[in-house]
């Protein structure tokens, strides 16, 4: 199984740049190959600069080797090997009137000292931040996630729109991230699901993201745009830098496996404001914004 997700994501990260590259037409991603001195490494792929894309970045990795103490209280067992692979992207597009998106696709395998798997989960999700709320993108978005869950369980994008909403919640600041979209995690074998059946949900949520994200990008990136609607996508950068910071899993598991830290912090984004107790001006576009995120909504 690990050898089959971890091939799959090396191609999906070659369909990702390539559609992004394609989309921005200017910029082409710089490419880091990295080794962990405990076992495994990765490549990294990232964005600067270009036409459409003011950075980002696309990267794999697959890791292994003893589990951290930190880590291992963190999940409950005693003293066990790891693998872990995955895909994670974070895009900050240079107009704000084309939303940050963020997608991760991961696999983990946990192994007693004679090397059987005694664990073993899929996990991932995509998600939206817009700077300013076109529904329309909103609904699109969550209409290719609801696409890609109903293929496989009509329970599971309500299930996982719902764990999205609450993941990405900023709760010292009492908003979302943004407006969502899905979120999963622990997807063990069951008498209902085997693993197998896990890895073709995964890889068809996947395969659905540049269906998701490229439409929007290509719908807003040529509007007009001014100095405050810039100022304004900086502020809230600065709260997507918060939620990484604070409250992300993934940013906190890789710093706790001695990941390597430019590209567990490649999802910050370049450019970003914190102003002393900023609110929006009452009926503005930026305070529709703050309402829609302080109260999450059923998009399809």
């Amino acid at each position: 199984m690990k050898d089959k997700f971890y091939n799959y994501i090396q191609n999906l990260q070659d369909t990702i740049t390539n559609g992004l590259e394609k989309m921005d037409g200017e910029a082409k991603f710089q490419e880091d190959l990295w080794n962990r001195p405990e076992g495994g490494g990765g490549r990294t792929r990232v964005i600067e600069n270009g036409a459409v894309f003011e950075k980002g970045g696309v990267n794999i990795s697959a890791v292994h080797g003893p589990l951290p103490k930190s880590m291992q209280q963190y999940f409950g067992v005693d003293d066990v090997d790891f693998f872990a692979c995955g895909l994670s992207l974070v895009i900050h597009p240079k107009s704000p009137m084309v939303p940050t998106v963020h997608a991760n696709w991961r696999y983990f395998e946990m192994y007693d000292k004679t090397g059987a798997i005694v664990d073993q989960w899929f996990g991932g999700g995509q998600d939206l931040t817009p700077y300013y709320l076109f529904e329309e993108d909103a609904a699109h978005f969550h209409t290719i996630c609801k696409r890609a869950c109903d293929a496989h369980d009509l329970e599971f994008y309500p299930k996982y729109k719902k764990k999205c909403d609450e993941y990405f919640w900023n709760s010292h600041r009492n908003e979302a991230r943004g407006v969502g979209g899905l979120f999963f995690d622990y997807c063990k074998a069951t008498e209902e699901k085997t693993m197998e059946d896990w890895c073709h949900f995964v890889t068809e949520v996947g395969n659905s993201f540049l269906e998701a994200y490229l439409p929007i990008v290509e719908k807003r990136k040529d509007l007009k745009y001014s100095q405050t609607e810039r100022d304004w996508q900086e502020i809230r950068r600065g709260r997507y830098v918060e939620f990484n910071l604070v409250h992300d899993k993934g940013t906190l598991f890789g710093l706790r496996t001695n990941g390597r830290i430019e590209s567990i912090l490649m999802s910050l984004p370049p450019h970003v404001q914190w102003r002393y107790d900023h609110n929006p001006e009452k009926g503005s576009q930026e305070e529709k914004l703050i309402q829609v995120l302080q109260n999450p909504r059923e998009w399809v």
